[in-house]
This record gives structure tokens, sequence and C-alpha cells, in this order.
């Protein structure tokens, strides 16, 4: 048995092949940390397409129009012209697809050479969505803010480099995440930082998780904060 971060109760590890299950057992919890950014990402405003400076600097919210009806539903998740009228990146080196199943949280991760920003929704399903302020000199260096993406809130959130990212699923549907990203992807350039570490205080809203054994095992954040690494801003 180990004690778990902020708003945890006790948390029980069942070893697996390639997964670990922790089984929370605590009262309901405020998602709100009130050391988080995350009570102050502001709600909707309007109908059409919007883009909001999140309170941490270089995060964007971009909420884009949905067309449903019975048949469905459409929506441009990506416009070159809007996204550069609004000062978001235009250029992308690739994009990405994961699926994760109910209780899957990932997280927290980052990628510093070269330096990685992403571009973050939903095309299935519901996902709790964290990005940590890692930056060094940053004054909200270690806080957080955290918001719901969906198959159908019509939400995407631009990461800047600098952050590590997380997520967990949320309801009884397995969830996609479609993103994109301003580097290639290379290992030897990537991190992270516990998902649960108290330090961050991360308040995640499921009660039941299943995590990687990789994501199990990565570092305290007061360890990457000791010997934070070089981050590379060069874009090829």
């Amino acid at each position: 048995m180990r004690p778990g971060g902020a708003g945890f109760g006790r948390v029980r590890t069942i070893a697996a092949p390639s997964i670990r299950y922790r089984c929370m057992s605590s009262e309901k919890s405020p998602i709100r940390d009130a050391r988080s950014a995350a009570l102050v990402v502001p709600p909707r405003t309007n109908a059409g397409h919007s883009v909001t400076s999140l309170p941490l600097d270089g995060l964007v919210l971009v909420e884009v129009v949905v067309h449903g009806d019975s048949r469905g539903f459409f929506a441009e998740r990506f416009h070159r012209e809007r996204f550069r009228e609004h000062g978001l990146p235009t250029e992308f080196a690739q994009d990405n697809h994961s699926r994760s199943a109910p209780g899957v949280l990932r997280g927290l991760h980052y990628q510093h050479q070269p330096a990685q920003g992403k571009l973050v929704g939903v095309v299935r399903g519901r996902v709790w969505d964290v990005a940590v302020d890692i930056r060094p000199a940053s004054p909200t260096f270690g806080q957080h803010v955290g918001l719901e993406l969906s198959d159908m809130n019509g939400r995407l959130i631009w990461i800047p480099p600098g952050f590590a990212h997380g997520f967990c699923v949320l309801g009884e549907e397995p969830a996609d995440v479609y993103y994109k990203v301003d580097a290639p992807y290379a290992s030897d350039g990537e991190g992270g930082v516990r998902w649960d570490d108290p330090q961050l205080g991360i308040q995640w809203p499921v009660a039941e998780f299943v995590v990687s054994e990789r994501d199990e095992n990565l570092p305290l954040f007061a360890g990457y904060a000791a010997n934070p690494p070089a981050w590379d801003t060069v874009r090829s």
C-alpha cells in the first residue's frame, strides 16, 4: 500500500504483465484544486468558433462549431487561416491517434528534444485532459489546468512546449484522442513526471485507474525541478 497524491484515498496496486490497476476508495472531492488554474477555465460564451487564452501562459482553448442533426454532425477541427489569425501554429509535423479503454490514465508526458507542442482533441468518448507547466522560469511552474474534452463539446487545447500532458478516460466507453504535434516524435527526447505526485495535487475525477508500467515508474516532479532537461525550441 502506498499513499496517493492530493485528493486520493488509499491506493491498491495489482501487478499485471504490462499494466497496473489502481483502485481508489475515497470520498468524492471537487475536481478543482486550490493551487490549480483548472477552476478558472472559462465557460463557452457564444455558439461560434472561439479562441481563449487559459490561465497558464501559452495554453489556448479552441472551441469549434459543431453542426449536428439526427444524422450526426460536422465540425472544422483545423482551419489554417483562422489559426493564423489567432497566433496559433499552422504547421505540424505529424498527426497522432490513440485509443484508450475506460479507466485508462496516460501521462504525464513531455518532449524536450526537439521540443514538441500539441493540439489535442477527442474524436470519440470523453477525457479529463491535464496540462502542467514545467517551465522552470515560469511564474506558474508546477501549476496545471484540467478540463473535459469530448467528441461533442467542440473543444481543442493547444499545449505548447514546456508543458507535461496527460489524460484519463471518463465514462464507460473508450476514448480516441487525436492530436497534431509541431515536431516529430523522438524517443530519446521524451520524459515524464508522475500523474499522482502529491506536489502537483491533480484531482483526477475518476474512481479507478489503469496505468502503464512506464507511467507507474515516472519520476516525481521534485526530481524534474531539481534537474530539468535542456529544452530545444528550434523548429526544423
